[in-house]
């Protein structure tokens, strides 16, 4: 195994310092403001389980000059950054870059080819010293929601290269099942069902790395055409639509970000008090006999989010 835990992942929003207050106000996470390179500059960082994230302004330098908001990159943690290249390399997994770089809090980071990660912009970094202190209704990072083109590639880098645990996979799909009923005034009412019609799928691959797990999302049909609405809970279908516009527009790569909670109708509702616009305004079935909802991303700087209550892993 290359990194056993997930040092930071990285967000780019919109709103850097109203999205740090949401975090910190409305979220409970414990703040630490840390340096981004030798830039003279600092970024506040919220240590979340055993792992954190970072909030980076669009075209910040630290994320390539990214404009679009949402996930950027993660950073996987290592002890020695050259001694994990040179292991990522011999396992077919190349750095993209000659030389390591200078990454948050006087730490150094090596990024690995994106070619190889399936799209998935990966860094190797030295760990970050952050205060963790737990919030009282946020567990951990449980996945980070990955628009994955193929799934077999995805698990033949992350789990069979860099040694990740495969947690589980699994196919969600919606299917809409047609009654016909004919009603007489004589012989009374037959109804009739046809067969189910699948409507959307996904097919899904958990990977550990630490505490949480990267979710790969392949899209079951690539015909369909969904419109994803913001304004409604969600459903298999429109999941599936975002995951094949994602795709289509930007490639491959980080979609979303899921947070575990301990009661995921109470955090909605209390999210909902404190002015956020929510996509589910209670939980609704999800992944692994979970309950998850939404957070409309107009709330979190334009990252998409969306929270997970389920069991103890």
């Amino acid at each position: 195994m290359i990194a056993r835990n997930l040092a930071y992942t990285a967000l780019v929003v919109t709103d850097v310092a109203a999205t740090a207050t949401a975090l910190a106000r409305d979220f409970g996470l414990r703040r630490t403001d840390c340096a981004v390179a030798a830039s003279g500059r600092t970024t506040p960082v919220f240590a979340i389980g055993a792992s954190a994230v970072a909030l980076f302004a669009p075209s910040d330098p630290f994320v390539g000059g990214q404009a679009t908001p949402g996930v950027h990159h993660v950073a996987f943690e290592v002890a020695d950054v050259e001694a994990g290249v040179r292991n990522a390399t011999a396992v077919g997994i190349p750095a993209a870059e000659a030389e390591p770089s200078a990454g948050l809090q006087g730490t150094r980071r090596w990024r690995l080819a994106p070619t190889a990660t399936c799209g998935v912009r990966t860094y190797l970094s030295e760990p970050l010293t952050l205060e963790r202190t737990r919030s009282s209704w946020v567990e951990r990072i449980d996945h980070l929601g990955v628009a994955s083109a193929d799934n077999s590639a995805a698990m033949e880098a992350f789990v069979r290269r860099l040694g990740c645990p495969l947690e589980s996979t699994q196919t969600d799909t919606e299917v809409s099942i047609a009654v016909e009923s004919f009603t007489s005034d004589k012989y009374g009412v037959v109804c009739h069902t046809r067969p189910p019609q699948p409507v959307g799928g996904l097919r899904v691959v958990f990977v550990t790395v630490g505490d949480c797990e990267l979710e790969f999302l392949q899209e079951v049909d690539p015909t369909q055409g969904v419109h994803v609405a913001h304004d409604r809970a969600g459903t298999t279908k429109q999941d599936q639509g975002a995951i094949a516009r994602f795709v289509a527009s930007r490639g491959p790569g980080l979609h979303h970000i899921a947070l575990k909670v301990t009661d995921i109708n109470t955090a909605l509702a209390g999210l909902g008090r404190a002015g956020h616009a929510l996509i589910d305004a209670v939980g609704r079935p999800g992944s692994r006999r979970a309950l998850i909802g939404f957070v409309h991303p107009k709330s979190l700087g334009g990252v998409l989010m969306h929270l997970v209550q389920r069991g103890t892993r």
